[in-house]
C-alpha cells in the first residue's frame, strides 16, 4: 500500500482579503474533492495562538501521485478562468507556505 500524503497550505490573510482568498480556496476545494485519490481535506481558520498563519488548508490524498493529477487538473481550472494565483496573492497581501507532508511512525 502506498503511503498517504498531507498537502498542507499556511497563509497569512489579512483580514480585508478574508473573504475573496475564501471564494477561492472553496473553488479550488471543490474540484479536488472530485478528483481521484481524494481522501479528505480541512480549511481551517485560526481562533487562538500566537502563530501569523491564519488560514490553513489539508488535504490527505492515497499516494503522491493523486496530487501531481491535482495540481495538474488545478492548473488546467485556473488557466481556463484566467485566475492568476500569484498576482492575486500579491493583489491581496496574502503569504503563503506550501508543502506536502508525510506521517512519521513515532
Amino acid at each position: 500500500m502506498k503511503a498517504q500524503v498531507f498537502r498542507v497550505d499556511k497563509f497569512i490573510v489579512p483580514s480585508a482579503s478574508r473573504d475573496e482568498f475564501l471564494e477561492q480556496i472553496h473553488l479550488t476545494h471543490e474540484l479536488l474533492r472530485s478528483l481521484a485519490g481524494f481522501i479528505q481535506d480541512f480549511i481551517l481558520e485560526q481562533i487562538g495562538g500566537p502563530g501569523a498563519y491564519n488560514i490553513v488548508t489539508t488535504v490527505i490524498w492515497e499516494h503522491q501521485a493523486a496530487i501531481q493529477n491535482a495540481r495538474d487538473r488545478v492548473h488546467e481550472s485556473q488557466r481556463a478562468r484566467g485566475f492568476e494565483p500569484q498576482k492575486f496573492w500579491e493583489r491581496l497581501g496574502i503569504q503563503a507556505d506550501l508543502g506536502n507532508y508525510k506521517q512519521l511512525d513515532v
